[in-house]
């Protein structure tokens, strides 16, 4: 419950219409974060999986990468990575999939959250 409040914050921003796209251009400064791992242009797998077009595919279905047991799960129950799952997943991966191998704590700031979704929807 301790993520409420943030989680109920986050919807609320996604949901309203000023916001609701974000801005891609500061999302790809947001990306920065996340660039030593992942890659969002060539297609390949780092440290985590390839970026390019993730908005829309099912979450684990990179065929040639290791996911996570928990990330393998969530992919079964037929999650997708679409803007609601994104905005649940990037301010604090662990509590998406407690077990996942991304050591990233999350994205703190709700904007940057939905700036970042805004970038990787464009790749």
């Amino acid at each position: 419950m301790k993520y409420f409040p943030a989680a109920m914050l986050l919807l609320a921003i996604i949901a309203s219409p000023a916001v609701a796209d974000g801005d891609a251009a500061k999302g790809e400064k947001v990306f920065t974060k996340c660039k030593a791992c992942h890659d969002i242009e060539k297609g390949q797998n780092r440290v985590g999986p390839t970026l390019v077009k993730l908005v829309g595919r099912p979450v684990a279905s990179i065929a040639d990468y290791k996911y996570s047991d928990d990330m393998l799960a969530k992919g079964k129950e037929g999650k997708v990575w679409d803007e609601a799952t994104l905005a649940a997943y990037l301010p604090d991966p662990k509590a998406f999939a407690p077990k996942t191998k991304m050591v990233f704590a999350g994205l703190k700031k709700p904007e940057d959250v939905v700036d970042l979704i805004a970038f990787l929807k464009t790749k």
